[in-house]
């Protein structure tokens, strides 16, 4: 056992390591910039958009990702990730594989839309779920045409939580 115990701690510090590596979005924008949702709470549909001029923006979805580059129609992104949706690890969200639609609830948004890192697991989920392969661009254009519905449902729901807690 004692020869064992150096290799397993080298083994558990090198893993802590990573997940820190990996997390480090979500330590520089913890929160969404514009619905102010916890971004590791939705480390599975977070974005995280990096410009050409070093700033960096990061949302928990990608229906407040395309508010982002409607308001910084100037900014040049020089990379675009998202969360893969089963491991939560950033991928680049031009080649990810997406999914929309489907009986899974999406993020701020009546209409799903996942990022997968390959096509196996969006295969098996629309198998399980349902939806449509999509790339990013049929993701971001699914995006803001649903835009509108989907601030009318937040502001609705916001209304109804704020009258909730008036009554009580």
């Amino acid at each position: 056992m004692k020869k064992f115990l150096p290799v397993i701690l080298i083994l558990l510090f090198a893993h802590t390591g990573l997940a820190a590596a990996t997390e480090q979005d979500q330590l520089d924008h913890t929160s969404c910039n514009y619905c102010g949702m916890d971004r590791a709470k939705f480390a599975h549909s977070r974005m995280l958009v990096e410009y050409t001029k070093g700033s960096a923006v990061g949302t928990c979805s990608i229906r407040c990702m395309a508010v982002e580059f409607a308001n910084s129609i100037d900014r040049m992104p020089k990379s675009i990730m998202v969360g893969d949706l089963n491991s939560k690890q950033l991928i680049d969200a031009e080649k990810a594989i997406w999914v929309l639609g489907g009986d899974r609830p999406g993020v701020m948004t009546m209409r799903p839309k996942w990022a997968f890192s390959d096509q196996a697991a969006a295969d098996a989920f629309i198998a399980a779920h349902g939806g449509e392969i999509a790339s990013f661009d049929q993701a971001m254009t699914a995006a803001y045409e649903d835009l509108y519905k989907d601030t009318k449902m937040i502001r609705k729901k916001r209304a109804s939580k704020m009258k909730h807690m008036q009554h009580q």
